[in-house]
């Protein structure tokens, strides 16, 4: 049988054994060859735990990790890496900042109220998308953003849209709509006929708080947070919202899935239910007691006391709060608030911080590597060590010495990808 000319050369061409090209049996992995490479030369390395500077050390970056850290004799640079000197300056961990809200701005430009019932969410998120690029390149690499304040799940887009390179940011942990019990929110001042969004999502009772928890972590929350108690009830003070039975629920629903659970606190009784809880962050704290402080000790419980926001006759008694943690030895995590003031100021809680008492070390370590340890993140961020997400920034001067060198940040590099040069 003959077959026609073209159906054999079609059959000899399927039949002969592929060749590799020499070239192509040689070369690298595209990704592999790919990534960048930097060596960074600063003059000191404060790298998120030891008390005392590294002088004379390097580190070698290679993607989006830390590849050698060490004595300059010491770390081998292939041909292909870009050296980066940093003179001058103090090489360490991106700063984290523990307690942040995004997608609001300073009240002083717009209360709360007129935020929440008032901004367009598109308009909000606009604004949000600059706030994250002034935090980055403030030196704040990482962020927990606790709760969008009436925005939905906007922090989830916004998350993606950083992870994405769509709009340059921190690292984003997010709490997306926090949770509160029914009538103890705002926004308020509206007549009582009428039902109006709230800054946060209402749940009361076994079966409401375990279906808004589930239903907030299917949809991206990294965290939950509920308000332990809020201004409501007699005299406007802030009271106990949830019951020590509804906040326990909450925390054994969020854990059953591996999150972890922050409650806002700002009474003694809210605060002693949200610890028994078993949350894992105590916010604000302003009610706390050396007693609760012990408990807390026993339990693990860290506090994000948010000094940089206390005003007015507030001030004095949270400076004695602060004072008795510091005493009680608990884990304190450096979180601002911000959003309240202007984002990008993030560095005036860990200034609040030390002038407020706490040694200037312990206050650089809350944070960089305690708040990567209380954000379940201290095998990626948080120190400048080998293995670590590249998460660093280089400030002029040593602030471990004098904290106002956070202001000056003059590098920043994020997952391996440079956002600001000297």
């Amino acid at each position: 049988m003959r077959y026609p000319l073209l159906v054999l050369i079609c059959l000899m061409i399927i039949l002969t054994p592929m060749q590799m090209t020499p070239s192509a049996q040689t070369q690298a992995p595209a990704s592999k060859a790919l990534e960048p490479v930097y060596l960074l030369k600063p003059a000191h390395i404060f790298d998120g735990d030891s008390a005392q500077l590294h002088d004379g050390w390097i580190v070698l970056v290679r993607g989006e990790r830390i590849e050698a850290v060490g004595p300059a004799n010491e770390v081998k640079a292939p041909a292909e890496a870009k050296v980066i000197d940093l003179p001058g300056m103090t090489l360490m961990p991106g700063l984290i900042d523990a307690h942040s809200h995004v997608l609001l701005h300073p009240y002083s430009e717009t209360v709360w109220n007129d935020q929440v019932a008032r901004e367009a969410l598109s308009l909000r998120v606009a604004r949000a998308t600059n706030h994250l690029q002034r935090t980055l390149l403030a030196g704040f690499t990482t962020i927990r953003d606790l709760g969008t304040e009436g925005a939905g799940y906007a922090d989830v887009g916004l998350k993606q849209a950083i992870q994405q390179g769509i709009i340059p940011g921190p690292r984003m942990i997010v709490a997306t709509r926090a949770i509160v019990a029914t009538g103890s929110y705002g926004p308020k001042g509206y007549a009582p006929e009428w039902t109006v969004p709230q800054g946060a999502e209402e749940a009361d009772g076994v079966d409401g708080l375990a279906r808004v928890v589930r239903e907030q972590i299917g949809k991206g929350a990294d965290w939950v947070k509920v308000y332990a108690d809020y201004r409501w009830g007699a005299g406007g003070l802030a009271h106990a919202t949830f019951t020590l039975e509804e906040l326990k629920l909450a925390v054994e629903v969020a854990k059953s899935a591996g999150i972890p659970v922050s409650a806002h606190s700002t009474s003694t009784e809210g605060a002693r239910r949200a610890i028994l809880a078993g949350v894992e962050t105590i916010e604000h704290g302003d009610g706390l007691t050396p007693e609760l402080f012990r408990l807390m000790k026993e339990r693990g419980t860290a506090l994000c006391p948010t000094l940089s926001v206390a005003n007015g006759p507030n001030i004095e008694k949270k400076k004695i709060v602060f004072k008795q943690a510091l005493d009680a030895g608990v884990t304190i995590a450096s979180g601002s608030d911000v959003g309240v003031f202007a984002h990008g100021d993030n560095a005036r809680e860990i200034e609040t911080m030390v002038s407020w008492g706490m040694p200037i070390i312990e206050a650089l370590r809350s944070a960089t590597s305690i708040d990567a340890r209380v954000l379940h993140m201290e095998d990626k961020i948080g120190r400048v060590k080998v293995g670590l997400f590249a998460d660093l920034i280089a400030v002029e001067g040593d602030p471990t010495h004098d904290i106002s060198a956070l202001r000056r940040v003059r590098f920043v590099i994020k997952n391996g990808t440079i956002y600001k040069q000297p």
